[in-house]
């Protein structure tokens, strides 16, 4: 069960402070709109650390913050911030599934990749739904814009997710480890 304390809420905004110059400028634009970026970092850290809700808080917040920053308050800005909180979401219940068992999800590596890449697959089909609902909203439909690169982009959101869950996983265990945050 989630505690909304201090310290919880504290580690939240830190946590969706982090995501939004990973977002911006840890990551690497390739063509036909794809992008590889640490942004969801802060997420996975969330959800394993703390479950669904808070993680899903954190992805809000992030985005949120992205949205404004580069693209000002718009229609479609609340969109945007669904496939991230989703992502949140889904590792976080998985999180919260394995912290009642003997050996949580960060102990079980395989696991948690396979999580980290369903819940890749749930953000970039919400992506592609976002960018099909904003290019017919703004009226720049086509279908080769948005579904051009959708396969491209599982690939790549699949293989950034199993990169951040490279690097979520022993953050969570030192995170712990130096009780700067208790699970």
């Amino acid at each position: 069960m989630s505690k909304f304390n201090t310290r919880t809420t504290c580690t939240i905004a830190v946590l969706a402070a982090m995501y939004v110059p990973l977002s911006l400028f840890l990551s690497v634009q390739g063509p036909n709109n794809l992008k590889f970026s640490f942004g969801s970092l802060p997420v996975v850290v969330a959800a394993l650390l703390m479950g669904p809700v808070e993680a899903a808080l954190t992805a809000f917040i992030g985005e949120f913050l992205k949205q404004l920053l580069s693209y000002g308050f718009t229609a479609t800005t609340l969109l945007w911030t669904i496939p991230t909180m989703l992502r949140g979401l889904v590792i976080g219940a998985a999180a919260i599934r394995f912290k009642r068992t003997a050996k949580p999800l960060t102990a079980r590596p395989i696991l948690c990749n396979i999580v980290c890449i369903a819940a890749a697959v749930i953000t970039t089909a919400a992506n592609t739904l976002v960018i099909w609902l904003d290019s017919v909203i703004y009226g720049y439909y086509s279908f080769a814009y948005v579904f051009g690169a959708t396969a491209a982009r599982f690939v790549t959101g699949m293989i950034t997710s199993v990169l951040v869950a490279l690097v979520a996983v022993p953050l969570v265990y030192l995170l712990e480890r130096q009780k700067l945050f208790r699970t």
